[in-house]
């Protein structure tokens, strides 16, 4: 692996994710000049009627944005793939291109040597949604059921903009503050969820986030992708996601746009990142997706 696709953290992860990511295999992939790397779970009686899972982070992520979740659907039965997506946490950068539109092809090149020609559940958050809507739209064969959580780039701005305050110029001691009111901002909906353990998750991974001025996720972008989408597509969306903040009813119109749209579940009291404020509920809602017949 390349010495850029492993850039210095201020932050090591916490005990917590450092216990998970020891119980995954961890496979590397061609992508740029380095690797991409995935965590892989596979559960002690694997259900092979089950598709493996793909589980995609959203922006300045990693695969910890799936802490809280991955236990359970590993529990169910189900191999679950989490890669660091290029350019973010242990993954190199893509050699062209700094968003969404331009990592599809090096996550079809990573799953061919992992799982063959096999077909994927696809579950992505945020940014992830995006390169799992252009995945799904580019190798269609690949994914066999989308669910998109939380996922921007539908066109739909919320009443109030999501301002984020900039932290690297600052010095170690303010930045702790910064980092809190910005996963108030636009992460986490309750002030009580954003605990040491969400702190150091996120600068954890904002610090190796190599993928500046994305703008997709302003855009339509993905919007503009599910007519041409033909697998099964469910999404799963907080409540209080601050992305949609008085515009959640629109999203159902967008959404139906899709050949086959299943439908939309809100988990309550949660914000843009559900499945770590309202794990159990999240997992459940999920879970009942992955289990809906085809």
């Amino acid at each position: 692996m390349s010495p850029e696709s492993t850039p210095q953290t201020s932050r090591q992860l916490p005990h917590l994710a450092q216990a998970l990511a020891a119980a995954a295999a961890r496979h590397e992939t061609p992508c740029g000049t380095g690797s991409m790397v995935w965590h892989v779970w596979i559960p002690e009686v694997v259900n092979d009627d089950l598709a493996p899972l793909l589980l995609f982070h959203g922006g300045s992520g990693s695969w910890t944005h799936w802490l809280h979740n991955i236990p359970a659907l590993v529990a169910s039965g189900r191999s679950v793939y989490v890669p660091d997506l290029p350019g973010f946490g242990d993954s190199a950068r893509p050699a062209q291109g700094r968003d969404a539109d331009s990592l599809s092809e090096y996550i079809e090149q990573g799953l061919q040597l992992l799982l063959g020609e096999r077909s994927c559940d696809v579950a992505g958050f945020s940014f992830g949604g995006m390169v799992a809507g252009f995945l799904a739209a580019q190798f269609p064969a690949r994914v066999a059921r989308l669910i998109l959580v939380g996922a921007p780039g539908m066109g739909i701005k919320p009443e109030q903009p999501v301002r984020l305050q900039a932290w690297r110029h600052l010095g170690p001691e303010l930045q702790d503050a910064v980092h809190r009111s910005n996963l108030a901002a636009l992460m986490l909906y309750k002030p009580e969820a954003i605990t040491e353990l969400a702190l150091s998750l996120h600068v954890a991974n904002v610090w190796r986030d190599r993928m500046p001025g994305r703008r997709l996720a302003r855009t339509d972008v993905l919007a503009a992708l599910l007519p041409g989408i033909r697998c099964p597509l469910y999404a799963i969306y907080g409540r209080e996601d601050a992305l949609y903040r008085g515009r959640m009813d629109r999203l159902v119109p967008v959404l139906q746009q899709a050949g086959d749209f299943r439908g939309l579940t809100f988990i309550e009291a949660a914000g843009h990142w559900a499945q770590f404020e309202q794990a159990g509920a999240f997992n459940e809602a999920l879970l009942a997706v992955l289990d809906a017949a085809p």
